[in-house]
């Protein structure tokens, strides 16, 4: 099915939209799924069928959000320089491959080799409000980044919720220096603005990567014998970071699901064999995804640490449970296997209205039709830069759009409720389709108010004969602060 026929379907079936679809979100729909991703590609190139690995192929559209943080991005220099310019081959792929079903880049953070990707289905956007990243380079003593760790924040309907993709020192007898790396990144990382200063801060975070901790003590004899025979247990028990967890205060309150699948870690490019080469490997679970809530419960009511489950929640009322915690062995291009995990976060909603309500006809017939009004919220704090973007349905991030108009206010507009906007023709486009409208605001760096589906059907007459070429208006890109302004053409 069609994302236009999926959305147009949610807004006939779901009572809180309007019926019409032609007024802005208020949304009350749940926002509750997560799914979660790390691989560590080994500068691989990425896979041709990324399906199974996004849930593509099973999922029912109920995903809120796709989080994916790789390790070991090809980060050469050329390659890096190459990227600056186009973005980087797996940010083109997930995009091409999640913006069909309504996914959209909200943010991503590169260090090298470390990537983070955040996306969300687009009618999500005006509630993903205080978007932050950082990055803190662990690698020569701080000096390099090709180990450390990426993280992105945000608040999602008014909770706090941290995002942090770590790679951390390799090798069986570096544990210790694991988790000081750790720690060091949890130091550095603060935000700016916010209530929540620093990662631990948040309500709720999510922790993954190559955390790179290995299996103790046992021999690869054991190892093996005990993945054949799907005896995890017995590996579980000399997992560096189970045993860390009973003992670092820094890992105090993160959880993790139980470990049934098998070591991720390190096989023979392009097989399901562990490492045959002279190194000789032993295997080990290097890939993890782990969570924590924000304590809330004054000392002494928590519950016992040795009870670790699946299922965790805050005296607050938000909750976290954990539904899938697996690898995917189909993966062969790189000598680790990706690991992903989905989670359902439910929370009371503390903020539900969006900053900037757009409204707008179901449909364009005629260049006339092409208007759209906008009313903003009390606490919002415009910009002379906001614009607002037409987006083909299915767009990729908040530049991808076909046109745009300057959301513009007159000084004797402060006090009215409501603003209108017109498209000319040539910022329309140049074809029929189902769209899309949002409203970008410069302040906060992202949408702040979207609209539901709406179909464009104007049959386009040659500009060129309208008006003189000397008036025609190229399109162009919006600035994103008062300093570029002098730069816009």
């Amino acid at each position: 099915m069609l994302l236009a026929e999926q959305l147009n379907i949610q807004c006939r079936t779901h009572p809180h939209l309007s019926s019409e679809c032609n007024v802005s979100f208020h949304i009350t729909t749940s926002f509750n799924r997560v799914h979660i991703i790390t691989w560590n590609v080994g500068s691989a190139t990425p896979p041709d069928d990324m399906t199974s690995l996004l849930g593509l192929n099973v999922g029912d559209g109920n995903t809120d959000m796709y989080i994916i943080g790789l390790q070991e991005v090809n980060s050469m220099i050329n390659k890096r320089l190459k990227d600056v310019l186009f973005t980087d081959q797996w940010s083109e792929v997930c995009m091409e491959r999640l913006s069909p079903f309504g996914y959209v880049l909200v943010t991503s953070q590169r260090m090298q080799g470390l990537l983070l990707l955040v996306f969300a289905k687009y009618f999500h956007l005006p509630f993903l409000r205080g978007v932050q990243t950082e990055t803190t380079r662990t690698g020569l003593g701080g000096y390099w980044g090709n180990k450390g760790g990426v993280s992105a924040r945000m608040s999602v309907f008014g909770h706090t919720i941290c995002f942090l993709n770590c790679h951390l020192p390799a090798h069986m007898e570096n544990s210790e220096q694991r988790m000081e790396d750790f720690e060091s990144i949890l130091q550095q990382q603060q935000f700016e603005g916010q209530a929540a200063t620093g990662v631990l801060d948040h309500d709720v975070v999510f922790w993954f990567g190559d955390l790179n901790f290995r299996i103790d003590d046992l021999d690869m004899q054991v190892v093996k014998s005990a993945i054949d025979n799907n005896k995890f247990s017995i590996m579980w028990e000399k997992d560096q970071l189970n045993l860390a967890k009973d003992s670092e205060t820094v890992l105090e309150g993160f959880q993790e699901g139980p470990l049934k699948f098998p070591p991720t870690y390190k096989f023979d490019i392009g097989t399901n064999t562990y490492d045959t080469s002279g190194k000789k490997r032993k295997p080990a679970w290097t890939d993890r995804i782990l969570w924590r809530l924000r304590a809330t419960a004054p000392a002494g009511a928590a519950v016992d640490a040795g009870k670790r489950s699946s299922i965790s929640g805050l005296t607050s009322g938000t909750k976290v449970t954990q539904h899938s915690y697996r690898s995917h062995m189909e993966y062969i291009v790189s000598d680790h296997k990706p690991v992903s995990s989905i989670f359902t976060l439910q929370f009371p909603y503390k903020v539900d209205i969006p900053l900037v309500t757009l409204i707008v006809a179901d449909e364009w017939n005629s260049v006339a039709d092409a208007t759209a009004k906008f009313k903003l919220a009390p606490n919002y704090s415009r910009s002379s830069w906001d614009w607002i973007g037409l987006y083909k349905v299915g767009f990729k991030h908040h530049k991808d759009y076909v046109g745009y108009v300057w959301a513009k206010q007159e000084e004797a507009d402060f006090h009215r409720q409501e603003h209108e906007v017109t498209f000319t023709e040539e910022e329309l486009p140049k074809g029929s389709g189902d769209f899309i409208m949002g409203y970008y605001s410069n302040n906060m760096s992202s949408i702040v108010g979207v609209t539901e589906p709406f179909q464009v059907i104007i049959t386009q007459t040659s500009q060129c004969e309208q008006q003189p070429q000397s008036q025609l208006q190229s399109l162009r890109q919006p600035c994103t602060s008062q300093k570029e302004g002098a730069q816009c053409h």
